[in-house]
C-alpha cells in the first residue's frame, strides 16, 4: 500500500498493489506479480493528476526493490489517464480486450443463431445441466476444475478455495455449475454490482467433452441468469490480447456482445525484455 499525507497529517490518497507469487515448470520458476486495480483512491478527485505520478514512482520503486517479476494495472479509466506517467516509469500498454454484452435493449435468445439455439436444444436433450450451486458441498469439485484449468496457466491467477467460499455467501455473486452424469464439466463464477453482470473465472473439460460444449453452455446459463435478474448488462473482463485472430474473444462475442478494448500497464523487471515487450505491444 502506498499512501499520500497532506500537511495536516490526513490521506490524500493511496493505492493498494496485491503481490502474487506462483510456481511454474518452466522458467521462471519462482515469481511474483503485482497487480494493482485503477489508479488508486483520492479524497479529492482533481489532485489525481498531482498526486498519481508520486504514488506510481513509489510503489513501483518498492516492487522493484522487492524482486516483482512484473507490475499490471488493471482497470485504468479513462483510457489515456496517465499514460505520459507510465511511459516516463517505463511501463507499456496493451490494448487489452473484453466483450460486454447488453440485457435490455434485446433478449439474450434475439442475440443467437438459429444454430446456436439448436445447439443449447440438443446440449440439454443429451443431459447436460447448469444449475447456481446452493449448497457448499458443491463447491469442492466445483473448484477442482477451477483449479486443473488455471493451474498450468502463466499469467492467470486462481484464489483459494475460501475466497469462492466467500462468493458463495455474498448476495452479490453467484456460482455456476455445468454437470454431466453427475460430473462438473463446466464452472464459472459472476458478481454483481450497480446493476451489471461481471463474468470472472470460467473453465470447463471442452476437450474431454467437445460434443457436450460445456464453455458453451456454462456462458449461456450465466447469461440467462443475469437477464432474467434485471442486469442491465454482462461483461466478460478478459477476452484476452489484441491479436488479429484470438478464438476465445470471437467465442464470446458469438453470444451477441460487443467488443470493447481497454489499456493494460505492465512493467517487467528486466529492462531488456521491458523494452522488446514495449517494442512488441507498441502504440
Amino acid at each position: 500500500m502506498v499512501t499520500a499525507f497532506r500537511k495536516d497529517g490526513s490521506v490524500a490518497a493511496h493505492m493498494l498493489a496485491i503481490l502474487r507469487r506462483k510456481g511454474s515448470l518452466f522458467p521462471p520458476y519462482l515469481h511474483s506479480h503485482a497487480l494493482i486495480y485503477g489508479q488508486g483512491d483520492y479524497a479529492d478527485d482533481e489532485q489525481q493528476k498531482t498526486i498519481f505520478p508520486l504514488m506510481l514512482k513509489a510503489i513501483t520503486r518498492k516492487l522493484t526493490r522487492q524482486l516483482c517479476l512484473y507490475i499490471e494495472f488493471i482497470g485504468i479509466s479513462p483510457k489515456m489517464f496517465g499514460y505520459k506517467t507510465f511511459r516516463e516509469n517505463h511501463y507499456f500498454p496493451v490494448n487489452w480486450q473484453e466483450v460486454h454484452n447488453s440485457l435490455h435493449s434485446k433478449t439474450p435468445e434475439e442475440r443467437l443463431s438459429p444454430k446456436q439455439l439448436s445447439r443449447i436444444e440438443r446440449i440439454k436433450l443429451m443431459g447436460v445441466e447448469t444449475h447456481k450451486l446452493s449448497t457448499t458441498e458443491e463447491i469442492d469439485e466445483w473448484y477442482s476444475l477451477l483449479y486443473r484449468f488455471y493451474k498450468p496457466k502463466f499469467r492467470k491467477f486462481l484464489p483459494s478455495k475460501s475466497h469462492f467460499l466467500q462468493l458463495f455467501a455474498s448476495e452479490n455473486a453467484a456460482l455456476f455449475s455445468t454437470t454431466y452424469r453427475n460430473k462438473v464439466i463446466g464452472a464459472c463464477a459472476c458478481v454483481y454490482s450497480e446493476g451489471n453482470a461481471y463474468l470472472w473465472y470460467l473453465a470447463s473439460r471442452r476437450k474431454r467433452y467437445p460434443k457436450l460444449h460445456p464453455n458453451f453452455i456454462t456462458i449461456w446459463h450465466a447469461i440467462q441468469y443475469a437477464h432474467q435478474h434485471n442486469y442491465a448488462h454482462i461483461f466478460f473482463m478478459d477476452a484476452g490480447l489484441p491479436f488479429s485472430r484470438n478464438p476465445y474473444r470471437e467465442f464470446i462475442l458469438s453470444f451477441g456482445g460487443k467488443p470493447v478494448a481497454h489499456y493494460r500497464w505492465f512493467r517487467v523487471s528486466l529492462p531488456w525484455i521491458n523494452s522488446f515487450l514495449g517494442w512488441v505491444f507498441r502504440s
